[in-house]
């Protein structure tokens, strides 16, 4: 446990010592959902209705930035072999960087998600419901993400790999977070739906550290 918390804390200290990848997928999250008034007009009740949709789907895609350089940046300058030559478990470690990518990403992604919704016309009732459902999702494509970027390290063209990888896999996230969000707007409960995110963040959650930690062996 020792290990795997320090390993969490050096990755939250790197994330504050390079703040622009941070800033860059919360911009990038923030100008997609300011484009969607533009790209389909400003009908308030046709932005409200596209919301929860593009508010996963963006909020997914901006969590896909950093995570080529989740592994590539330790592999570059050597501390990854280092990492694996701890005695540290290959899973720890992965687990570690998903819950580094969470803490650094994600939080910082449903943060933003008020001024999203805002720009996308969501109901104000239905934003606890966008915050939990970006909780849940941006929890497992970390997650996804981790075991993507492992398989793709050290592969040409890598960063165009990954999100071929991942993407596909995120798609039940995007379809149950936006109907948690859509439910909240019609006045219905979005429970049903959050549990559905649930349950697949607890299948996710022991077994894509012990596949990421694999790929790393494999490598």
């Amino acid at each position: 446990m020792s290990g795997f918390l320090a390993l969490l804390g050096r990755e939250v200290r790197l994330a504050l010592r390079h703040k622009a990848d941070t800033l860059a997928a919360v911009m990038f999250f923030v100008l997609v959902c300011a484009l969607f008034p533009f790209g389909v007009g400003p009908a308030p009740e046709l932005l409200a209705r596209i919301a929860p949709g593009a508010l996963l789907a963006a909020a997914l895609l901006a969590a896909l930035l950093p995570l080529d350089r989740l592994f590539g940046a330790d592999a570059e300058d050597g501390t990854l072999d280092q990492l694996l030559l701890s005695g540290l478990p290959r899973g720890v470690i992965a687990a570690a960087k998903a819950l580094g990518h969470w803490i650094t990403t994600g939080l910082p992604l449903i943060a933003a998600s008020p001024v999203a919704a805002a720009l996308l016309n969501l109901p104000v009732e239905a934003w606890g419901a966008a915050v939990a459902a970006l909780a849940l999702a941006t929890a497992l494509l970390s997650l996804l993400g981790t075991v993507g970027a492992a398989l793709t390290l050290g592969a040409r063209r890598g960063g165009v790999l990954l999100p071929l990888l991942v993407l596909p896999l995120a798609i039940p996230a995007v379809i149950f977070g936006a109907a948690a969000i859509e439910a909240a707007a019609s006045g219905l409960s979005p429970a049903p739906f959050l549990l559905l995110l649930g349950a697949g963040l607890a299948l996710a959650a022991p077994l894509a550290p012990v596949a990421a930690g694999a790929a790393l062996t494999a490598e």
